[in-house]
């Protein structure tokens, strides 16, 4: 048996009109199938549903270039847009020539593990409570809401690895198994793109992690997807505070040490990206085990240059140092650790938050406001969440405010609250004062709070 395919083009020229293809990869360039997207590209089929964690941004290799060309008709993902960038998907649904069906990051990766397991669907407590409900069979619980989600079967899976044998084994590399296990066992047809192909017997069995049987062909890469630099990207620099009325707040850094201040030795901590994984940074010396929905546990701080591996990254596509003791694994695991309970912290960015302790950190159709990611899923498993964020928006709006404008990513979740400006404990009553930054007074800080705000404690 011997399932090599002697190019990109050869290995989709069987896909069709309107077929459903799975695109794996994480962040802009990590584990993209890029030789397979630019063959599906040149082939030029149409009226393709594509499903992905992420479109990418404008020129890079992702799903976005299929978009470009006119190619796909729907969408089923976690991001249809990267905050802040408008791209040419975004203006296609917005002119209602693509159709987009926004989907939790880890309810996504169960619902192709469904369809490869030849089940209907699954009950799960994921967007229970928010709009992504809506519409959706519901049932109760032992007290608690749950919603049902179909399975999600595809014609076609495009998936990049390490290296593959002529039998179709697969060996993925570091935290670039993400989504590929899910979506090439989901699949009719799989098609991996690897960097090494090798002869049946040298890859060792216990390094095979996807046996051949979920495999239908196997193509050299010869394309390689940009890589996006494995950086930290904020607005504003994380050692420059933000003014108010005078009054200079803690800078970027200093807000990450303040949530490390809040979490105990020994705890499992998912850190989400943006302003959060600033948190890596800062950890030092302090036993905080770090977790990343794409499959990483345990790693340490951002880096970039010649000590970066490609292979190994964050939730955001930081490349991130290796520590003792620092595990991979697939997407499914991963929110196994989320939705299970098995994290102590989780520490997230938001748009807003309201008094009842929900918040949003999405929008629908608004691409300035992004997707959804793995947010929800890690709300539901979460024994604390911490939300990570300045205390007013770009535009001087509240961002803690009486009640959410935004659709909620969760619902009378949040435990704290770390801004530019303090620290903030929900309780019973409300939000509490917990600490304040240099030269902010109670009275200043309610001024530009959208909701009162209790008396520290003494």
């Amino acid at each position: 048996m011997d399932k090599v395919v002697e190019s990109a083009a050869a290995a989709v020229r069987d896909i069709p009109d309107g077929a459903s293809v799975a695109l794996t990869g994480f962040g802009l360039s990590k584990g993209i199938a890029a030789s397979l997207i630019v063959a599906l590209r040149d082939r030029g089929v149409r009226n393709l549903t594509v499903v992905c964690n992420s479109l990418g941004s404008s020129g890079h290799l992702r799903a976005q270039l299929l978009v470009e060309n006119r190619q796909v008709a729907r969408l089923v993902c976690s991001f249809s847009s990267r905050p802040g960038l408008i791209s040419p998907s975004d203006e296609q649904i917005a002119a209602g020539l693509i159709e987009v069906e926004l989907v939790p990051q880890g309810i996504l990766v169960e619902r192709l593990r469904a369809a490869a397991a030849g089940m209907a669907g699954f009950y799960s407590p994921v967007g229970a409570g928010t709009p992504l409900s809506d519409g959706k069979e519901k049932r109760t619980f032992d007290g608690r809401e749950f919603v049902f989600e179909p399975a999600l079967p595809v014609d076609y899976t495009f998936a990049r690895a390490w290296r593959a044998d002529r039998a179709g084994n697969v060996q993925f590399r570091g935290s670039n198994i993400h989504f590929n296990q899910s979506m090439a066992k989901a699949a009719r047809v799989t098609i991996i793109e690897a960097d090494e192909i090798v002869e049946v017997g040298e890859i060792p069995s216990e390094e095979i992690d996807l046996p051949g049987v979920f495999v239908t062909r196997v193509v050299p890469s010869t394309v390689r997807a940009d890589s996006a630099k494995g950086t930290i990207r904020l607005r504003r620099a994380p050692d420059q505070g933000r003014d108010y009325d005078g009054v200079t707040g803690w800078t970027r850094h200093e807000m990450a040490q303040r949530v490390i201040g809040i979490i105990p030795d020994d705890s499992y901590v998912n850190i989400g990206s943006g302003m959060p994984a600033l948190i890596a940074q800062n950890v030092g010396d302090r036993n905080i085990i770090l977790h990343g929905e794409n499959g990483i546990l345990g790693y340490g701080r951002a880096v970039e240059g010649p000590d970066a591996d490609p292979d190994v990254f964050d939730a955001g596509g930081n490349d991130v140092t290796v520590r003792p003791g620092t595990s991979f694994f697939d997407s499914v695991t991963s929110f196994e650790i989320a939705r299970g309970g098995r994290l102590d912290y989780v520490v997230l960015g938001a748009y807003e938050v309201d008094a009842a302790g929900s918040f949003a950190s999405y929008s629908l159709g608004d691409p300035v406001m992004g997707g959804i990611g793995g947010a929800m899923d890690l709300v539901a498993g979460a024994s604390t969440l911490v939300i990570m964020m300045e205390h007013r928006s770009s535009k001087g709006a509240h961002k803690l405010i009486e009640r959410c404008t935004l659709p909620l990513t969760g619902a009378r979740c949040v435990d704290a609250v770390v801004t530019d400006v303090g620290v903030f404990r929900r309780g019973p009553e409300g939000f509490r004062i917990e600490q304040l930054a240099p030269g902010f007074t109670p009275d200043a800080v309610r001024a530009i709070t959208g909701f009162p705000l209790l008396d520290q404690q003494p």
